[in-house]
């Protein structure tokens, strides 16, 4: 049967936005079929995810900082790098020049052009196009005799396996995306198709399934949900607790109706828009519209969490852009697009890779999310991370991934060092559960999810050291995703207390947009972070101190 492809109206105008994985607030992954431990896996794991980082002191000069340069350094330096023959196993990525006159120039892994999953390399020169350190993850199991690249079946057949494997309801959020990729998985390299799935309901997915082109058999899967004239001109609304909130708004006239108002924000030059949606308590996305009002004063009860969503929403992009010079999520003025009135009593807020979604929360645990601006950046930074390092949904990775969300979720809404304080309601508060996670004091606070917290060796409560790391499955948690990151954000509060909030954000932004790759674990992150440092203010100064000194304090070296 044919599917049915629901894509975000704005007025009279369609907005196309860049599919990415995802991520949410508190939302629990869905069982991966990720399985098996132990010596052998671990071995195996370790020739198939490489670490790599080489910094040079005396490199050599080329003529331009370019990918054809960037490879003929690593066709001579093989040794060094431990990349075999990189002219015929790497195949250039992205090409990008940062604020301070370095280039970066990544690659991916590749055999006969096919993408080695979670295997990039990134080159990076400075200004004078000199070459100064290489890093990323190799896989050195996989040569060309090792693998056969051909695929027996078609693009078209995998996607309707993956689609049965998940469930996949008749409405997608957007067309399914299908890319043919060499899987390392449990010991063997497999020939797959990557599919990414996307859709809403009372179960929302973000589905990546990788299907083996050979057999047709569903190999390995995860849920990377983390969930005419147009004249913009100011609006005041009042926000869920009752905040005055100056809004860009548009003027909208409807047929019979006279002029009435949008949260529908182009004031921004260079960006697709700024965008509330209400989603209406269900869980489709196909009857969602914009937020309309009938005057440019939004105060009623039913507007408070579109209000908050649409003023949040500018608050992080104008954070991104004035201090990262970062126009909008994927840096190419993307629509911001958020959804609110999501479901019924649902406790979660994401980002499903093209827009934010808001639940208005049971009113016992939770009220409106959208109320909170540390969940508004912590869902949009989710939006920046798939567009930028692009860091895998499970484990540690996946840690990662949350703990950069909440470290800039925390610089936006910078009163404090906790998570989603704004949002939980009074019953919760009055049990003791006032905040979601806290960056100064993860100890402080109890996994609330039971599931979960049978992990622990520390009580129940967030670690902040990696002697406190949870051990999970991956069919928990993503593999502690949401839990795990306490001990990376506990890191980034340590180092803002030696050096502030401005220059933390400078150097994790960095981190992730330069260094970081998909498959990192938190050791790659503290190398990444240590060079921001040194790029940003030199090797032996004080902000690298900081930054070795806050990763000491929690047992990552």
């Amino acid at each position: 049967m044919k599917k049915k492809f629901i894509l975000p109206v704005v007025l009279s105008s369609a907005m196309l936005v860049g599919s990415i994985p995802v991520s949410s607030v508190l939302a629990q992954p869905a069982d991966s079929s990720v399985a098996g431990s132990g010596q052998a896996l671990k071995e195996w794991n370790e020739k198939a995810s490489v670490p790599l980082f080489v910094k040079e002191r005396y490199s050599e000069k080329f003529s331009s900082s370019s990918a054809s340069n960037a490879l003929n350094y690593l066709k001579k330096n093989q040794d060094k790098t431990g990349i075999p023959h990189p002219d015929q196993n790497l195949k250039v990525k992205s090409t990008e020049k940062d604020q301070l006159g370095m280039t970066h120039v990544r690659f991916n892994q590749s055999v006969n052009g096919v993408n080695v999953e979670g295997a990039e390399v990134v080159v990076h020169f400075n200004k004078d196009n000199e070459i100064v350190s290489v890093n990323g993850r190799t896989n050195q199991t996989i040569t060309a005799d090792s693998v056969d690249t051909n695929a027996s079946l078609s693009s078209d057949d995998a996607l309707s396996a993956a689609m049965a494997s998940v469930n996949a309801p008749e409405e997608l959020t957007y067309e399914p995306t299908s890319e043919l990729v060499i899987l390392p998985f449990e010991g063997e390299n497999y020939t797959a198709y990557k599919v990414n799935v996307n859709f809403m309901g009372e179960e929302p997915g973000n589905w990546f399934v990788f299907v083996d082109a050979k057999t047709g058999e569903v190999i390995d899967q995860y849920n990377g949900l983390m969930h005419a004239d147009e004249q913009t001109q100011k609006g005041a609304g009042k926000g869920v607790h009752g905040e005055h909130r100056e809004l860009h708004i548009t003027q909208v006239k409807e047929p019979n109706s006279g002029t009435k108002f949008a949260l529908a924000d182009y004031s921004h030059e260079n960006l697709g828009g700024i965008v509330t949606y209400d989603a209406k308590n269900d869980y489709s996305s196909s009857n969602d519209s914009v937020h309309i009002g009938n005057s440019a004063a939004f105060i009623s009860d039913y507007d408070r969490a579109a209000v908050d969503a649409h003023y949040n929403s500018e608050k992080v992009y104008d954070y991104f852009l004035n201090e990262h010079g970062r126009n909008s999520l994927d840096g190419n003025g993307m629509a911001i697009i958020s959804k609110v009135h999501f479901g019924n009593g649902y406790n979660n807020a994401s980002w499903n890779g093209r827009w934010m979604t808001y639940g208005d929360g049971d009113g016992k645990f939770m009220i409106s999310l959208s109320a909170g601006l540390d969940v508004a950046a912590h869902e949009m930074t989710h939006g920046v991370i798939s567009h930028s390092a692009n860091l895998v949904y499970r484990n540690q990775s996946g840690a990662l991934n949350e703990s950069f969300a909440d470290v800039f979720g925390a610089l936006v809404d910078d009163s404090d060092w906790e998570m989603g304080e704004d949002i939980m309601a009074p019953e919760a508060k009055a049990n003791g559960s006032t905040v979601l996670r806290s960056l100064s004091n993860p100890n402080g606070v109890v996994v609330s999810n039971e599931q979960r917290r049978a992990y622990s060796t520390n009580g129940g409560v967030y670690p902040d050291h990696m002697d406190e790391f949870y051990h999970m499955p991956t069919s928990v948690d993503g593999g502690g995703v949401h839990v795990n990151s306490s001990i990376t954000n506990h890191a980034a509060y340590l180092i803002a207390q030696d050096l502030g909030r401005e220059k933390l954000g400078k150097i994790y932004y960095r981190a992730l947009t330069v260094y970081l790759t998909s498959n990192s674990d938190f050791s790659d992150a503290r190398q990444a972070i240590v060079q921001s440092a040194i790029d940003l203010y030199g090797e032996g100064s004080e902000e690298e101190a900081a930054v070795q000194s806050g990763f000491d304090a929690v047992g990552i070296y």
